[in-house]
């Protein structure tokens, strides 16, 4: 379960998926299930066992340019659109407004005063 303020997610955000299933999958044991996208794509789940424990992301188009791979982190709130309000107010940037996804939850990507960039997500009720 889920709890406002903790951290929910991580995913790593790459080029090469294949090369970094290949890395973690030896260098981790991690097993993969790819789950088509909605938008086109496969987003990579990745598994200790039985568990989810992280997500891969092909960073693809020219929003991604010059930006490296990177793992990016998913911030849980309890209420996001209620929040994107607050953090706007506070100074942050909402470089991604909300929206859904299925099974998963409703995510935004947040910029805060500082420059930090951060997703933030109200997940779905038992993810």
């Amino acid at each position: 379960m889920w709890k406002h303020g903790q951290f929910h997610w991580n995913e790593l955000n790459t080029r090469d998926p294949e090369r970094a299933k290949a890395f973690y999958g030896d260098a981790v044991g991690w097993t993969f299930n790819d789950i088509p996208m909605d938008e086109g794509g496969i987003y990579t789940v990745c598994m200790d066992g039985e568990t989810p424990v992280a997500g891969i992301f092909m960073m693809e188009g020219p929003h991604f340019e010059g930006i490296p791979p990177h793992w990016f982190a998913y911030l849980a709130v309890d209420d996001i659109d209620a929040r994107l309000a607050k953090a706007e107010s506070a100074g942050a940037v909402i470089k991604r407004p909300a929206f859904d996804v299925a099974g998963v939850g409703r995510i935004a990507i947040v910029e805060d005063p500082s420059g930090a960039v951060l997703g933030w997500m109200t997940p779905a009720s038992e993810s």
